[in-house]
């Protein structure tokens, strides 16, 4: 593995059993995939190509039934699930279509909710000023204090970014995060990725139906029955 790659997949294969036991279809077949520190890559195809499978394997959240993949240069198939979920609260950050804010808590206190993870005691110092921080880069310093039925729907994704960003991850993995959006907060969240991508120096794959979110990162990549090629690339 490069020593400027954060991730590489190879011949990642995911096979799920079939209702009753007994071998189901393959999901994805012999992906192979290198991600440089610092990109930004768009992972798009039909429904049901196997994108979101994916996304799972590069997040930790799921094991693939052959192949490697690796974070940092570790092998996550080695490790066991407690240490799996450490390397989610520490170098993978998620932002999904729909922002999954705790309705009861504030602004602020939804952003700070990863710290508390197990494992992630040493982030705690210094969150909820660095919580402050981001909240006032992406346009929300004065909605701390808020919940986020207060907010509208472009406003909860930004939040959803900032609690992704809040430990300092590796990878910033976001699932149809415009997904739910009208057209224009979809094009400001589109804006607001890529220059926290830029800015933040974090590497930033995106899972969308949207040609013209992909068309915005710096390598587009088509998955099509399981299968993963480069589609274009930036210059």
């Amino acid at each position: 593995m490069s020593e400027t790659n954060v991730l590489e997949l190879s011949n990642v294969t995911k096979r799920y059993d079939a209702p009753g036991g007994g071998e189901g279809p393959v999901i994805l077949r012999d992906v192979n995939l290198s991600v440089a520190a610092g990109r930004s890559l768009a992972i798009v195809g039909p429904s049901g190509s196997g994108k979101s499978t994916l996304l799972n394997l590069i997040g930790a959240l799921d094991r693939p039934t052959s192949g490697t993949v690796r974070l940092d240069g570790e092998d996550l198939s080695s490790l066991t699930d407690d240490e799996l979920a450490a390397i989610r609260s520490r170098k993978v950050g998620f932002v999904f279509q729909m922002h999954h804010l705790l309705p009861q808590c504030t602004i602020l206190e939804n952003v700070l909710v990863p710290t508390l993870a197990k494992g992630a005691a040493d982030l705690r110092d210094g969150a909820a000023a660095g919580a402050q921080t981001l909240l006032k880069r992406v346009g929300l310093a004065d909605r701390l204090t808020h919940r986020p039925g207060q907010l509208s729907g472009g406003e909860r994704q930004r939040v959803a970014v900032v609690r992704a960003l809040i430990n300092q991850p590796r990878l910033l993995l976001a699932d149809e995060p415009t997904g739910s959006l009208d057209h224009a907060a979809a094009e400001n969240l589109a804006q607001l990725l890529c220059e926290l991508n830029a800015e933040q120096g974090v590497t930033l794959i995106v899972v969308t139906h949207s040609m013209e979110l992909a068309a915005q990162m710096q390598t587009v990549h088509q998955l099509t029955a399981g299968a993963l090629a480069t589609q274009e690339a930036a210059s």
